[in-house]
């Protein structure tokens, strides 16, 4: 049996992950926490086979905290479970290390189909879109287009502006200098075409970056 831990801030959430995985006798639940400090104690302890993530969680900071997590528990396959919109961070996700992407809003068929092809060593994006990033065009200069150019470092720098986090806040999170935060929000500033922070953030929150 593989062993899964589930790391997400609703109680609810985290005991449906753990009844629909029960149900298939193919998986042991080793652990189920709400906080970053409970997660990585628990991911040492119990060396998992699969994390199912929700990136908001208290006291993790999104694609950097995955990364490290990536790093540090590299037989670990790390699944993003969350809420925030798909054609925005499944291949941010995926480009920052996880094995697979699930929208909240799946049926449990498609949950329990991902959590397998996971597993078994797969990789798991919804077809739509994997399509859509097969095929998208340089040229798609709509919202979404833009947002889906960033890199998953940018979208990182922007989550936490978003956040009201300040240049030191940042840098200190990510382990850069300030110098190059300033450089990522003018790189985001021109990529999103806008005028202002205030602009970028307000857009931002639009598509639940916040």
């Amino acid at each position: 049996m593989k062993k899964v831990v589930i790391a997400d801030h609703h109680p609810i959430t985290r005991k449906g992950i753990a009844a629909l995985l029960d149900g298939t006798n193919e998986y042991l639940i080793v652990g189920k926490v709400s906080r970053g400090h409970e997660l990585l104690q628990c991911l040492e302890r119990e060396r998992p086979d699969i994390l199912i993530l929700e990136l908001d969680i208290p006291e993790m900071n999104g694609f950097h905290a995955l990364r490290s997590i990536r790093n540090e528990f590299p037989n670990t396959r790390v699944v993003i479970f969350s809420s925030h919109p798909e054609e925005i961070y499944a291949m941010r996700s995926i480009k920052s290390g996880a094995a697979g992407y699930i929208p909240k809003t799946s049926s449990k068929e498609i949950f329990l189909q991902a959590i397998k092809r996971i597993s078994s060593g797969s990789i798991f994006l919804n077809e739509k879109i994997e399509q859509a990033y097969n095929n998208k065009s340089n040229t798609d200069n709509t919202i979404v287009g833009r947002y889906k150019k960033l890199s998953a470092r940018e979208v990182e720098v922007l989550n936490l502006l978003s956040n009201g986090k300040r240049n030191k806040d940042i840098a200190s999170l990510l382990e850069i200098n300030e110098k190059t935060v300033s450089t990522y929000k003018t790189r985001l500033l021109k990529k999103l075409n806008v005028s202002s922070l205030a602009e970028m953030i307000n857009q931002a929150r639009m598509f639940q970056f916040s």
